[in-house]
């Protein structure tokens, strides 16, 4: 019957063996975290465009709703304040939302150049590894 001591040594000399290399592992880190790092700056960046644009068009609607909530002598007053309310609504609606399609286009654009740099990286990096692995076996 084999003892804990002599597993443990049949283990350690197995993994000795096969030999890691932990220095790739870190880099594999530090790259990964670096990525991300660029990832999430480029959504909290739209993040911040979109909340300045929801805050915009916010106090912009507020303002025009102040104006038709005052009081008007005339019925027809009302009528005129509610649709001249409505059409600038329309056109601050498409203006607000075409800045958000810029916002999304921004981010679509820095994810295919991140995603595309992070490729040509990665492919570079096994690239080497494997001229190393060929050096070694030659």
């Amino acid at each position: 019957m084999t003892s804990m001591n002599d597993m443990n040594s049949l283990f350690k000399d197995m993994m000795g063996v096969f030999p890691v290399d932990t220095k790739s592992f870190q880099d594999a880190m530090k790259g990964t975290t670096a990525l991300n790092e660029k990832f999430a700056s480029v959504a909290v960046e739209a993040a911040e465009k979109s909340a300045e644009i929801s805050n915009k068009w916010t106090k912009d609607t507020l303002s025009r709703l102040s104006v038709i909530s005052k009081a008007k002598s005339e019925p027809a007053d009302y009528v005129k304040a509610m649709t001249e309310f409505a059409s600038a609504q329309a056109e601050v609606a498409a203006e607000n939302m075409a800045a958000f399609a810029e916002v999304a286009k921004k981010v679509q654009t820095d994810t295919v150049d991140l995603m595309i740099t992070a490729g040509k990286e990665f492919g570079e990096d096994a690239s080497a590894v494997v001229k190393k692995a060929s050096k070694k076996a030659a």
